[in-house]
């Protein structure tokens, strides 16, 4: 038998099969810290200001994927790695999980009766935006561990910069 044939089988089937889930599932857990972060901000900035849904919405994008960057950039950079380098890692970890988070999310919060016109103080405005975040978390995980077995997403912030 030729250990190093069956050793080479191995790695690759490893690297066939890609990410485990609980590597997409803690890489989606930091994802939604960040998009959490942007996305409640966002969402009860453009509530309390009484701004259009379109407007709260956008701003809710921009302040996810704002957050979402700097819970990895942030890390990135203490460990030395230059600011282009740094950059070019967040973009390539991040991205992809940020927009489909943000898709998921606020999809599942304009389809709830209410949700948008919901005040700060009601439970329909929280519960809808919890139940929205759970949604995207569920449905990023496989986003996450496909990129992740590819050696992208997530995968980049743990390989060699």
């Amino acid at each position: 038998m030729d250990t190093s044939t069956d050793t080479h089988r191995a790695s690759h089937h490893h690297a066939a099969d890609g990410a485990s889930w609980s590597q997409a599932a803690r890489a989606t857990l930091h994802c939604l810290t960040g998009c959490a972060i942007g996305e409640v901000l966002g969402l009860a900035i453009g509530t309390a200001l009484g701004l259009s849904t379109r407007t709260t919405i956008g701003l809710a994008i921009v302040l996810a994927f704002a957050f979402g960057y700097a819970l990895t950039i942030t890390p990135v950079l203490r460990s030395g790695v230059a600011l282009k380098a740094a950059i070019a890692v967040t973009l390539a970890a991040d991205t992809v999980s940020i927009a489909v988070m943000e898709l998921v999310d606020n999809s599942v919060v304009l389809v709830i009766p209410g949700a948008m016109d919901a005040g700060l103080g009601t439970v329909l405005f929280w519960g809808s935006l919890a139940f929205s975040l759970a949604v995207a978390f569920v449905l990023t995980v496989p986003v996450n561990r496909w990129l992740i077995s590819r050696g992208r997403g997530h995968a980049v912030v743990h390989g060699p910069h």
